[in-house]
């Protein structure tokens, strides 16, 4: 199944072909069990965004659910890769979940209108981290995971961050409201 949605941007830029095999899995999947609602995680947003067009384009009657990210107590989202990391790196992994809340912040706050000054922003605290290879630092449109530009455009942007610490890829985002 060829991905709409922007499944080759972004995640995808990184990860060649990888969306188109999910979505191939999962309509086979949604043919096979003819489901009323799926669920889907937050955390792989761009994932989300690519089923929820595929679910669309294909004329499926399905109701695609976003759950919640689920958090560890200091705010590194739960994954099974977080099971790669060294108890160092795991410490150091936290920084993710600290330069998304001075997204937040900065979105939230309302006085960051411009993807790029977010941007920045998430990038600052990052810096702190010189172990943290990182990927990206976007703010997004939230359905075509297009850079947001002027904040003010949007109701929501997703701001998402990727980056390779040790040997583990992590990748995290937020949906945030932008204030009018």
């Amino acid at each position: 199944v060829e991905t709409g949605g922007g499944g080759g941007r972004n995640e995808g830029a990184v990860r060649p072909h990888f969306f188109r095999g999910v979505a191939t899995v999962c309509c086979k999947l949604f043919i096979m069990v003819n489901p009323g609602v799926v669920y889907f995680g937050q955390k792989d947003a761009q994932q989300c965004v690519v089923i929820q067009h595929m679910v669309r384009d294909l004329n499926f009657d399905i109701r695609v659910v976003i759950c919640d990210t689920r958090r560890e107590s200091d705010g590194l989202a739960m994954s099974s890769r977080n099971a790669y990391l060294t108890e160092g790196e795991r410490s150091k992994a936290t920084i993710i979940y600290k330069a998304l809340c001075a997204g937040k912040e900065g979105v939230e706050g309302g006085g960051l209108k411009a993807s790029a000054d977010v941007a920045a922003a998430m990038r600052g605290v990052l810096d702190g981290e010189k172990d943290l290879d990182v990927q990206y630092v976007q703010v997004l449109h939230r359905q075509t995971l297009l850079d947001a530009g002027n904040l003010c455009d949007h109701d929501e942007v997703l701001i998402a961050i990727a980056g390779v610490l040790g040997k583990t890829r992590l990748i995290d985002n937020m949906v945030l409201k932008v204030p009018k």
